[in-house]
């Protein structure tokens, strides 16, 4: 065991090293290529696209998952099960869909802008969150649906205090990859001429300027990076213990 604590720690002390040795690498690189002086002379456009960034992706998230929830919901009722397969079917077919085409599509029918990349990155976001939260409340064991019927819960009861409850870790899993697709699709609403960082990415493309599409693309990982963690530590504390194996494990 003493041996295998001692792995551990030449591991943590090997990575740390490396983890300084990639950054000097990076400054240095950052430095000889003008990558710093690039970002310091656009640090005031790069504010404002990644504030316009930061605030499509959680407003567009927010109601996805919203959405994606109350869908979710709808088609576990025993009165909506004869459509449920085929509701299912539609967001699976739209699954399937490129994300560049079916932002080509809304940006046919409601025109160029925010609003347009607002509906395109929600139906991004939407499909993970309905498919966890059906698949979530689905599996909740039989017992348990029996036994609170036994005690005289409704049908509303049950999905309120019993379903739902035992279904959060699942819907919040699908809530962070419904994020991690939203952030990662978000580039790609410059196309529809709406502020975010990917006009940076972009530009390189277009000027052969791999400063610029260094900036955009780090900028927009360290946003998957930061959303994902955000939402990992309110999975944590806000889901209760009993429902969360995290908190279960770590406890």
């Amino acid at each position: 065991m003493p041996y295998i604590i001692e792995i551990i720690n030449r591991s943590k002390t090997l990575l740390m090293y490396g983890l300084m040795a990639l950054t000097f690498l990076f400054g240095v690189f950052s430095e000889s290529s003008g990558l710093i002086k690039e970002f310091m002379d656009t640090y005031e456009d790069w504010i404002y696209l990644l504030k316009q960034n930061t605030i499509i992706v959680f407003a567009s998230g927010l109601t996805a998952s919203f959405l994606g929830i109350c869908a979710g919901i709808l088609m576990t009722r025993t009165w909506f099960k004869r459509y449920a397969e085929a509701f299912a079917q539609s967001f699976n077919i739209l699954s399937a869909v490129p994300t560049l085409a079916i932002l080509t599509i809304i940006m046919t029918l409601t025109g160029l802008g925010f609003k347009s990349a607002f509906i395109g990155l929600v139906t991004v976001t939407i499909l993970p969150v309905v498919r966890n939260t059906y698949q979530g409340i689905s599996e909740v064991p039989e017992h348990m649906i029996e036994a609170a019927s036994g005690q005289g819960m409704t049908g509303q009861q049950i999905l309120w205090k019993v379903q739902f409850p035992n279904a959060l870790y699942v819907i919040s899993a699908g809530i962070r990859t419904g994020f991690a697709l939203n952030v990662g699709t978000s580039p790609l609403i410059t196309l529809i001429a709406a502020d975010s960082l990917g006009e940076y990415i972009f530009t390189g493309i277009q000027l052969n300027d791999f400063n610029s599409l260094l900036i955009g693309s780090l900028s927009v990982a360290a946003l998957a990076i930061g959303t994902d963690f955000i939402l990992s530590k309110l999975q944590f504390w806000l889901l209760p213990k009993g429902v969360n194996p995290q908190r279960f494990v770590q406890e």
